[in-house]
Parts: structure tokens; C-alpha cells; sequence
């Protein structure tokens, strides 16, 4: 419980606090006017010192680190555990918790600081010896064997401490609209005394499958879509990369690289080029050949023994000496073609020769280009395997890419079935986790019937079930759907949860409420409300906190005997400008 509040902050109004049900009440100071509101007389600031000095964070917002409040030094005697503790905590050093009292046996013991005397702890570390030694969490704050989604010591508290600022006031199941559903869920289920590593495996299937829903979303479209493509699309395409790379690797185990590879590809070339050059020369003395051996058959001799008939005939008898002269003619004629047949066979005889030596030439030369191509054939240049061995290395690396897509493909494919697989396990887990714990349950439900019994005519209920999307908590209170309903909800949940963890000795020891809870409740309800929390308080221990305003309190509505007036505390906030508030000063 809360023992006291107190600050040196001169015009703090300091609290004293008794067992049981404590009223905190802001009345309307002599005098004030209606501009004047108890809005800001700081019943609300009364929820966020006891957050602040048990290890909320103080960001530069914070109404602590403002200038009119920050170089003061807050501080709470409260019990942690059998132990009672003093516990101070300023703005101008927030993360430096200093403490008063026996913390020996603490599993997180602070340290004593020579010059002040005081034992300080961190508040990372002083938030983990809380949750510890009120709510049996592991204090390893570094801790993982449990799950990235653990219930948390500042998530657990403020189901006891709600706070109207952070919404907490919405859902009774919810103490922050910021709160997301996987921490109602664990800190609910651990509140309650059940398993709460089953909503925290509910929430690992659900950060799993909105990661496969993103990421299959981004396989069907975009940049990741022509990178991915079905598994199917990939494994035909893998196979015949396999395949090229397989191919590409043989050819290197047998290359055989020829050092002159080069030089015998040159020379090789060089010989193609002479022998089509005496190829072409023997078609042309071929051709020439022809023309000779043509020519020399049309060489014939002169045609001087016609031309002796003719004369002859015509009755000319030539002279002797003439007669003499043709025939040398003749013998001459027949000497120049001789020559000539005789010249133009030494032409063909040389154009033949020329053949020959060309062919034995071209002879040699083919051995020796067939001597090369047959190196050539056999191996390659260095270069040629370097480039080689290349391509066959960019070959297997394409194949390793989608092999290693297609591993990522068919995961997303199958994910799904993997985790409706997990949801179905986890949903049984949970169902068997309920049915050992029905004991548990059945507490609850019975706590919670008998608190809304006592508020309305029709009484209320409280439903735990075993969903595929985990433990699902579900809070019923038929009263003709007033317009406080939902607080009235509210203050029987917290109060449930109140004496459950007080009756196994868990838990801050007290609840608070700010008047915000009871906004829009009938005067009747509240009544109620504030006699049932002090008869539950007083019967399980805890301490039951509340502030209102004075014009709020009811005035009637309580059985007879109850005297609401003593639990009044006796400090009380007005809306005083200037020094009504808890702080005796305003500022923004």
C-alpha cells in the first residue's frame, strides 16, 4: 500500500494514506467563480506522481521535467512486499531511482552512493525489481528464453493505476488506447493466474504471418515480384541453369589449353590464305592451258599449192624462177608454224609444271594446316578457358540465386499451412490451459458476478474463451445501456483483478481510480461503487484510492452505517488559482 506522498517542493500538498478505501476530494474554494474549474486541481496529477515514482518514463513532456517542477525531488512510502520503502524520484534526474529501507533481499540490489548516503537504482532496473517482488516476473530485464512478448511490470501496474490522459478509461480490458491486443492479452491471462506463454506464441504466429502477408504481397507485384515468381516458374528455371552450369563445368574439366594457341591460329590462317593463292594461280595457268593447246591447233600451213592450181588452171604457165620462189615460200611458211606449235608446247609444258610445283606446295602446306587445326581442335588459348571458367562461375552463382529463391518461394507457399498448422496446436494448448484452470476461471467469473450483483439489479458477467486468435476476455453488464455502463464495467474488472492478486499475494497492494471513472454514473452507482471498494479492500487487504470532486460525492445511496465521511482524507485540493492544486501552483 501507499503509506504517504510527499515532495520539498514547498507548497506540495503532502497525503497521508490509511488501509482500505481512501477518498481524495477537490472541493470548490470561497469565493471561486465559474470560470474556475477542479479540473486542475490535480486529482489527475495525483495518477501521474504514483506513475512517476514507480518508473514511468519521464520524456521531456513529462509535467516533472517542466521548469517549475523539475529541480524538485517527488518521494512515496509505500510497501514492496513485506518491506516498507521510501521512494524519491526528480525530473532534473529521472533514470536515478533513490530508495530508504531494507533491500537486502531484493534480486536487484542498488547500490549505495558514497556521497549522499542513499541507495539508488536505475529506473530500468528498479522497474525489473518491481515487477519481480510485486508481480513474480523474471527480473532479468535482458532476458529472451521467454519470448520477445512477455507481460511487462509497467503494463501489468497500470491495469491498477489507469490513466484518463492515456485512455485508459475506454475498455476494461484495455488500460491505454495505445495498448496493443497482444499485451492485453498476456497481461490479462497473467493477471489471471493463467498460462500467458500461450498468447505470447499467439503473437509470434501473428508477427509471422504479417510477415509472410507482406512478404507474399510483395512476390505477387512490384520489384520482388519479377525477383520471386512461383515456386513452380523457378524450380524450371534452376533446372536449366543447372543444367548450362553443369555443362559450362565439363567443358573446363576438359580444356586443354595450348600455350601458342595464338601463333597456331595465325599461322594456321596464314597457310588458308597461301594455298587459296596457288589455288587461284593453278586455275589460271589451267585456264592458259586451254588457250595454247588451242591455239595450237589452229596453227596450219600456208596455202601456196591452191594458189599454183589456180594459176594452172587459168592457163598461166608460170616461170621456172617464180615457180622456184613459191616453193621457198612455202618451205617458210612451213617453218614459222613449226616454231610457233613448237613455242606454244613449251608454254604448256611450263604453265604444267608450275601446276605441279604449286600442287606438291599446296600439299605441304595442307599437312601443316591440318597439324595445327588438330592442336587447335584439341585445346584453347589461356584466355579462352579464363573467359570460360568465368562464364561457367556466373552459370553455378545463377543457379545458387534460384536455388535459394526457390527455397524462399516455396516457404512463402507453404507458410501458411505451417501456421494454421501453429494457430490449431496453440488453440488446443489453450483450450487445455483453460480446462486445468477452470478453478481459476470460475474465481474470476464469480468475483466479477458478485461486484456487478451488487451495482445493478440484472448482474453482469465475465466470459474467458479459447479463440484461434488467442484468450479472449469478454465483460457483460445489462443495465438499460446507461451512459456510465462501460465505467461501471471498468471499476468491476479492476476490482476483480484487484482482489485476485491480493488474495496470491500479488500485485501494488492498492488500486486507484480518478474521478474520470465515475463521469456519467448515477449518483446511486457510485455509491455503491465506493462502499463495495471499501468492503472488498478491507476484506482481501489492499488499498482502495479515489479522487472526485466534493459536489460528486453521494450524499445518500449507502446501507446504513456506512459513514463515507471517514473515509475522507483529510488533505483536500481546491480550485483555487493559484494554490489549490496538489502542487500549490500552476503551470502549463
Amino acid at each position: 500500500m501507499i503509506h504517504g506522498l510527499s515532495s520539498d517542493l514547498p507548497s506540495f500538498k503532502s497525503l497521508a494514506f490509511r488501509p482500505g478505501l481512501n477518498i481524495l476530494l477537490a472541493d470548490k474554494s470561497d469565493g471561486a467563480t465559474d470560470r474556475q474549474s477542479r479540473n486542475g486541481a490535480g486529482k489527475t496529477s495525483l495518477v501521474e506522481l504514483i506513475h512517476f515514482l514507480f518508473g514511468a518514463n519521464a520524456d521531456k513532456d513529462s509535467i516533472f521535467r517542466s521548469d517549475e517542477l523539475a529541480g524538485f525531488s517527488f518521494e512515496a512510502r509505500v510497501d514492496i512486499g513485506p518491506t516498507l520503502v521510501d521512494v524519491a524520484r526528480s525530473g532534473t534526474k529521472p533514470s536515478r531511482i533513490r530508495l530508504q529501507g531494507d533491500t537486502s533481499d531484493w534480486p536487484i540490489a542498488p547500490s549505495l552512493e558514497a556521497k549522499t548516503g542513499d541507495l539508488v537504482i536505475s529506473n530500468e532496473n528498479w522497474r525489473a525489481a518491481l515487477g519481480a517482488l510485486l508481480f513474480r516476473l523474471n527480473p532479468d530485464v535482458d532476458d529472451e528464453a521467454n519470448g520477445r512478448f512477455r507481460p511487462s511490470f509497467r503494463s501489468l501496474f497500470s491495469y491498477f493505476v489507469r490513466r484518463q490522459n492515456s485512455g485508459g478509461f475506454v475498455s476494461p480490458t484495455q488500460q491505454s488506447s495505445m495498448q496493443q491486443a497482444w499485451d492485453q492479452q498476456v497481461a490479462i491471462s497473467y493477471l489471471l493466474g493463467l498460462d500467458a506463454s500461450v498468447p505470447q506464441q499467439f503473437q509470434e504466429v501473428r508477427t509471422r504471418e504479417r510477415a509472410m502477408a507482406e512478404l507474399r504481397k510483395a512476390a505477387k507485384d512490384g520489384s520482388l515480384g519479377r525477383y520471386f515468381g512461383t515456386a513452380a516458374d523457378l524450380r524450371t528455371r534452376m533446372t536449366i541453369a543447372e543444367a548450362r552450369a553443369r555443362r559450362m563445368r565439363e567443358q573446363l574439366d576438359t580444356f586443354n589449353v595450348v600455350p601458342e594457341y595464338s601463333g597456331m591460329e595465325q599461322e594456321a590462317s596464314q597457310i588458308t590464305r597461301v594455298i587459296s593463292t596457288l589455288s587461284d594461280d593453278n586455275t589460271a595457268d589451267r585456264e592458259l592451258i586451254l588457250q595454247l593447246r588451242a591455239a595450237i591447233d589452229s596453227e596450219l600451213p600456208p596455202a601456196t599449192t591452191s594458189l599454183d592450181r589456180l594459176y594452172r588452171e587459168a592457163g598461166v604457165v608460170l616461170p621456172g624462177s617464180v615457180g622456184r620462189r613459191f616453193e621457198e615460200v612455202e618451205e617458210f611458211h612451213q617453218a614459222i608454224v613449226q616454231n610457233r606449235r613448237s613455242h606454244l608446247t613449251s608454254e604448256v609444258q611450263a604453265a604444267e609444271d608450275r601446276i605441279r610445283k604449286r600442287d606438291r606446295a599446296r600439299e605441304t602446306l595442307d599437312g601443316r594446316r591440318r597439324q595445327l587445326m588438330g592442336i587447335l581442335q584439341s585445346g584453347g588459348a589461356l584466355e579462352h578457358y579464363a573467359a570460360l571458367q568465368q562464364e561457367a562461375g556466373r552459370a553455378e552463382a545463377d543457379a545458387e540465386g534460384l536455388r535459394q529463391r526457390l527455397t524462399t518461394a516455396e516457404q512463402i507457399e507453404s507458410t501458411k499451412a505451417e501456421l494454421d498448422i501453429e494457430r490449431a496446436r496453440l488453440l488446443k494448448t489453450l483450450q487445455d490451459d483453460h480446462h486445468e484452470r477452470q478453478s481459476i476461471i470460475e474465481e474470476a467469473i464469480l468475483v466479477f458476478e458478485d461486484l456487478s450483483n451488487a451495482l445493478y439489479e440484472k448482474a453482469g458477467s465475465l466470459t474467458v474463451s479459447a479463440t484461434p486468435n488467442g484468450p479472449q476476455v469478454d465483460i457483460r453488464i445489462d443495465a438499460q445501456r446507461s451512459k456510465g455502463i462501460t465505467n461501471m464495467q471498468i471499476f468491476c474488472f479492476d476490482l476483480m483483478l484487484a482482489e485476485l492478486t491480493a488474495r496470491r499475494g500479488m500485485g501494488p497492494g492498492f488500486l486507484v481510480h480518478d474521478s474520470h471513472l465515475f463521469d456519467g454514473v448515477d449518483e446511486r452507482q457510485v455509491a455503491k461503487a465506493l462502499q463495495l471498494g471499501a468492503d472488498h479492500a478491507a476484506a482481501v487487504g489492499f488499498q482502495y484510492i479515489v479522487t472526485m470532486n466534493s459536489d460528486a460525492l453521494p450524499k445518500d445511496g449507502f446501507r446504513d452505517g456506512f459513514d463515507v465521511s471517514a473515509y475522507v482524507l483529510d488533505t483536500k485540493l481546491t480550485d483555487a488559482t493559484e494554490t489549490g492544486g496538489l502542487f500549490g501552483l500552476r503551470f502549463n
